[in-house]
């Protein structure tokens, strides 16, 4: 019964959206308040019918209704309650659900703290937002049932993915969709902008925070991901860029260039044209990611549907959603002049650059991802685009953008000296030149690349300190007044020097996890040592262990350095009993400069066993300034100038007409 009660109220969940896609944004063009004050309940009842489909579907698998087929296919009486619930999103019908759950979720958010919205933008962002919510609601109820029944019922289950029996499944998959689905705010406002012909300062100040706060949330998702993977998979890897990592990571470059594109459209009236076409670009490519995931076009770990069903439906979604919007800014963005003038050496040319260099990253990955599957579609065969590719086009074109970030917020609005700005920045130059010799020398023999890294990382996190160190005036006056003034500035002046600065730690990371990686794999006995970087492993055999739906061999191994201990490591290969799946649980030793990383592998039948051991210097600085970005994010969207219930529109006759 509860089961049909959640169907029941995922059909009613579509009719609510239609309401509410419709009647406001008529309400809108007539002017008619009370049709366009329909926007708000009907956002919050599809929420509440939304979230009662969710948790009926969450019962079902808490209670092992089998009789369910997503139950049945996903699920198992052995799994532990953990992945009982957070096998909810572990497959394609219930991780859809999610999807419109969360895109409900921000639809009824904007409705709760839209006061001051100008009530014509309000009611046609949430008739936009429903119109998306039509779309997927309709995909779901006609292709991705997820209370379909099974007669008779199966007496278990299936099973969950072994791979995703991890409490990663339970953070990373929501953290990302509301990142992805955060931007559909974005991508309605802008919709909304073009239909009044209508972008200004207030406006940005409105897109802001809703772009803010996707960007964060999909920031931590794909970090979470690559944390996931690393100690998961067993090989030690964070990043391969598989075609559903880039499918997240070309939302999180545009939205990137919208985040910083949208203060020069509040700060200097410019950029409007390019700030519509970035917040439609970066949910477009939203959707492109659930595209590539769902219809079954690409094989991937990360891969949720093979339907050929499915694929067309999105696939026909994406031609109206994208093409759509595209063709109303085709259509009204001539209106959006701007008029605030810059010359190209200021803030405001800084910004342009870095949008520039973002868009284009992202054009490369998009390339990158989506030739072969152009090419296999139009008969030329398969081909292979991999590592080398992405690291060849995407690394020179962030390289500048890592050292234009440590100059552009040195620049002030409108006219700059670089000059002036460079001369300010020369402690960073000389700090960046220092570390890349000592880098170099430590390093000799081995890339030179990361000796370029680490300079590079220095650069920016010098500079960051330095921009901020004359926001407070430090040195300049007495340390108790710098304390006085960096407790007054604004969070957003915070959030930005933190994001900065946990990207200079980032770019580390990446450094030293990329190019200075030991590896050792080789067969190991009982009492077996090798040497990785200086790090003895001792290797003190392999048990058979039960947990609570798997048996396992569990190698345990010592790890000491130049005689003294350092850790005890246990790796697992793991079989688990309903799927007859193994997979892989990798031992991790973290301390704030390394890695050490033990996997054990195959018998080979003599009594020996395969082992992967890795000494991965500056993994932790990847989660570690993922962290700070998010931490940064989360400071500067607590603002009061960027809190979501925005200052009201200034309601004079400039701003009651189209802007040029």
């Amino acid at each position: 019964m509860i089961v049909e009660i959640g169907h029941f109220a995922l059909i009613l969940a579509l009719f609510v959206a239609v309401t509410q896609a419709t009647v406001p944004m008529i309400g809108a063009y007539r002017d008619n308040r009370g049709w366009m004050a329909v926007a708000g309940p009907t956002a919050s009842v599809q929420l509440v019918l939304l979230v009662i489909s969710f948790f009926a579907l969450m019962y079902a698998y808490v209670t092992s209704d089998f009789s369910v087929k997503n139950v049945a296919a996903n699920s198992n009486s052995l799994k532990p309650l953990i992945y009982k619930i957070s096998g909810v999103w572990g497959n394609h019908e219930g991780s859809m659900l999610l999807w419109v759950l969360i895109l409900a979720l921000f639809g009824a958010i904007v409705a709760g703290f839209g006061h001051n919205l100008p009530p014509g933008l309000k009611a046609r962002t949430l008739a936009v937002q429903a119109l998306i919510s039509v779309g997927f609601l309709l995909f779901i109820i006609l292709t991705s049932n997820p209370f379909e029944r099974l007669v008779p019922a199966p007496l278990d289950g299936q099973g969950l993915n072994p791979l995703l029996q991890d409490p990663g499944l339970a953070l990373h998959p929501p953290i990302l969709y509301a990142g992805y689905v955060g931007f559909s705010i974005a991508f309605s406002f802008a919709v909304a902008a073009l239909i009044e012909g209508k972008v200004d300062a207030a406006w940005a100040r409105w897109v802001r925070p809703w772009t803010l706060l996707a960007w964060l949330f999909l920031t931590a998702g794909i970090a979470l991901g690559s944390w996931w993977a690393y100690y998961e998979l067993g090989w030690g890897g964070w990043w391969y860029w598989d075609p559903v990592e880039n499918a997240s990571f070309m939302p999180w470059l545009v939205g990137t260039a919208l985040l910083h594109s949208a203060v020069v459209v509040e700060k200097r009236d410019a950029l409007k044209s390019w700030t519509i076409l970035l917040a439609i670009l970066t949910f477009s490519l939203s959707l492109i990611g659930t595209f590539l995931v769902r219809s079954g076009v690409l094989t991937s770990v990360h891969a949720f549907a093979t339907d050929p069903e499915r694929g067309v439906f999105i696939l026909l979604l994406l031609v109206i959603v994208i093409g759509g919007s595209l063709a109303l800014y085709a259509w009204r963005a001539p209106q959006l002049q701007s008029s605030g003038l810059f010359q190209p050496l200021s803030r405001e040319g800084g910004l342009v650059l870095n949008n520039l260099l973002l868009t284009t990253s992202a054009a490369t990955v998009f390339l990158g991802t989506l030739y072969p599957l152009f090419l296999e579609a139009f008969g030329g065969g398969k081909v292979s685009v991999g590592p080398p590719f992405f690291n060849a086009t995407f690394i020179p074109l962030m390289v500048p953008l890592v050292l234009a970030l440590g100059i552009g917020p040195m620049l002030p609005w409108k006219r700059a000296d670089l000059a002036g700005v460079l001369t300010r920045l020369k402690f960073a130059f000389a700090a960046a030149l220092i570390l890349t010799l000592i880098t170099a020398y430590l390093t000799w023999g081995k890339s030179v690349f990361g000796a370029m890294g680490i300079g590079i990382s220095v650069w920016l996190g010098v500079s960051v300190l330095l921009e901020f160190g004359e926001r407070i005036a430090f040195g300049r006056i007495s340390i108790l007044d710098s304390i006085k003034r960096a407790a007054g500035l604004p969070r957003a002046a915070w959030g930005m020097t933190l994001a900065h600065f946990g990207l200079a730690i980032t770019v580390a990371g990446v450094t030293g996890a990329g190019l200075w990686q030991v590896e050792g794999i080789q067969i190991m006995r009982p009492g077996d040592k090798v040497n990785i970087s200086g790090y003895e492993f001792t290797f003190k055999g392999a048990e058979t262990i039960r947990g609570p739906n798997y048996a396992a061999e569990r190698g345990n191994f010592t790890i000491r350095e130049d005689g003294q201990f350092v850790a005890d490591l246990s790796g697992e290969r793991r079989r688990y009993l309903v799927s007859g799946d193994e997979t892989t649980e990798a031992g991790i030793y973290t301390t704030f400069m390394y890695d050490l990383y033990a996997v054990l592998g195959e018998p080979n039948g003599r009594g020996g066993w395969t082992t992967r051991l890795y000494y991965k210097p500056l993994v932790p600085w990847l989660w570690l300034g993922s962290i700070i970005m998010v931490l940064g994010g989360i400071v500067s969207l607590t603002d009061r100038r960027l809190r979501i219930g925005a200052p009201s529109r200034r309601s004079s006759r400039a701003a009651m007409v189209p802007a040029e």
